[in-house]
């Protein structure tokens, strides 16, 4: 971890209201630390601070994502009901799921044309529409 990766996970931190603990740091270092987004697991994320020698649990990593959700660091992308994602780029746009990799990219919100969605149920709204589209290699 570089001074200057740290620096800017915990400025990230800290703008989200969230205390910049070792293992909030570590984990925002390795989503945010080179200015990057990143499509993560929490499997991928664990394995990858596991990689840089710090002792975090995946439990803790998992509840760690989940504050990161909910102060809107990151966002969450469900593929197949099972199987989530977190995004660090928390502005609405589409992504692309690579069936033979098990990844999610981003996918250009400029060419993404949804003209019209279904009205909500009677006491309901509209929270979000999130779009994966399905890629399978020829």
């Amino acid at each position: 971890m570089t001074t200057q990766a740290t620096t800017i996970a915990t400025q990230w931190l800290s703008g989200a209201g969230l205390r910049p603990t070792r293992q909030r740091v570590a984990l925002a270092t390795l989503l945010v630390g080179d200015g990057q987004h990143r499509h993560v697991t929490a499997e991928s994320l664990f394995a990858n601070v596991q990689d840089m020698g710090e002792s975090v649990s995946l439990a803790t990593v998992y509840n760690t994502l989940r504050a990161f959700c909910d102060v809107g660091l990151v966002q969450e992308v469900t593929v197949d009901g099972s199987k989530s994602y977190f995004d660090t780029n928390t502005h609405d746009h589409p992504h692309f799921y690579w069936e033979d990799t098990g990844t999610l990219s981003d996918a250009p919100a400029d060419q993404l044309k949804i003209t019209q969605v279904p009205d909500a149920p009677e006491g309901a709204e509209i929270a979000s529409v999130d779009v994966v589209i399905r890629l399978r290699r020829k």
